[in-house]
């Protein structure tokens, strides 16, 4: 079953239960922290952007997790391969970054020493702002990117957990937003023209619960002159309402069901390297992957710990959208990801 949320009003009631489970194209309930009745460490705050073209890319994220925050800066060469990525924390934050509670207004800063990250909405565009004084090797790293604002269907999901009616996750992905601007690292400099570069949000606020694993997987491009992505996903959370998964052509958003990343294996264990495949029970995302680069990271503090594959690599075969038209995919870039988290 796929309920689609159509009418816009709280996201939750009065015992901070979520009012309406399922999807949306456009971010239509209203969250409010203040809603919540669950232990406000478990409350997660976060803006994540990915804005790449077929050469190279650059990923940066603000978030709250109220016992800690992170703030991390990505850039990617996907022609050498290579990756590096910073990631500051900070403790004990509880909210006070003050997280707009929606995606289309409000700024976000994450900012420490030596660093600063901004996402600020000006008129139709967002503005991306950052720098590092140390990134890698002692040297620095600044960027200024603009992203397009325009009408475009996004997917919106509302995910409860069968563990307590007060655990959800409200989530917004935005795709194929049109990027311009320029990163500058170690004397090269990065451009991103809107013809051909596009970003990527992964808008997110909840309640999680403490030991969860995810698969995610993104891309956005142009396909015979048109905008063309998809957001595919699961794995936390009763999904039993709607999936995430959608795909966009031309800002309209094509609603798939259960989509399922077939990650190879080897001696037992993910082969994240190696060709994966994915496949939906409705036939109309069949794809082949071939890995470029794996942006993994592990940390494991005992009772907090997180083992993340962000693998980006070319997507070739077939989507059907809702009126039947087959979209020929080739080599088309863009990521999948498994993260396993205990937070």
């Amino acid at each position: 079953m796929q309920h689609e949320i159509t009418n816009r009003h709280p996201l939750l009631d009065e015992n901070g239960h979520l009012i309406e489970t399922g999807y949306a194209k456009k971010l239509i309930l209203d969250y409010d922290r203040k809603a919540i009745r669950a232990n406000g460490l478990r409350i997660k705050e976060w803006d994540y952007y990915l804005i790449y073209n077929k050469d190279y890319g650059v990923a940066l994220t603000v978030d709250d997790n109220s016992y800690m925050a992170l703030d991390s800066i990505s850039l990617l060469d996907f022609r050498k391969p290579w990756e590096h990525t910073n990631s500051p924390m900070k403790f004990m934050t509880l909210g006070k970054r003050n997280f707009p509670s929606s995606s289309v207004s409000g700024d976000v800063t994450g900012e420490g020493k030596g660093y600063k990250i901004e996402f600020r909405h000006e008129k139709d565009r967002r503005i991306l702002t950052f720098s590092m004084d140390d990134f890698m090797d002692g040297k620095p790293i600044e960027g200024r990117i603009e992203l397009l604002k325009n009408d475009d269907d996004s997917m919106v999901i509302v995910t409860p957990y069968k563990e307590s009616k007060v655990h959800f996750y409200y989530n917004q992905k935005i795709n194929c937003m049109p990027a311009k601007g320029t990163v500058e690292f170690d004397g090269r400099e990065y451009h991103f023209d809107p013809e051909d570069s596009f970003g990527v949000l992964d808008w997110g606020r909840g309640v999680w619960t403490y030991k969860n694993t995810w698969y995610w997987g993104s891309a956005s491009g142009v396909i015979d002159g048109r905008r063309f992505g998809f957001n595919i996903g699961y794995g936390f959370g009763d999904t039993s309402a709607a999936s995430e998964n959608m795909l966009f052509y031309e800002g309209k958003a094509h609603k798939l069901s259960k989509v399922t990343f077939n990650i190879p294996q080897k001696d037992g264990k993910d082969d994240f390297m190696s060709p994966w495949t994915f496949t939906s029970d409705d036939g109309r995302f069949q794809m082949d992957f071939l890995p470029v680069i794996d942006r993994a990271a592990n940390t494991d503090f005992i009772i907090l710990g997180s083992n993340q594959h962000q693998v980006f690599g070319k997507f070739t075969g077939k989507a059907i959208l809702d009126d039947g038209r087959i979209i020929e995919v080739k080599d088309f870039l863009g990521f999948a990801e498994k993260v396993s988290n205990k937070w």
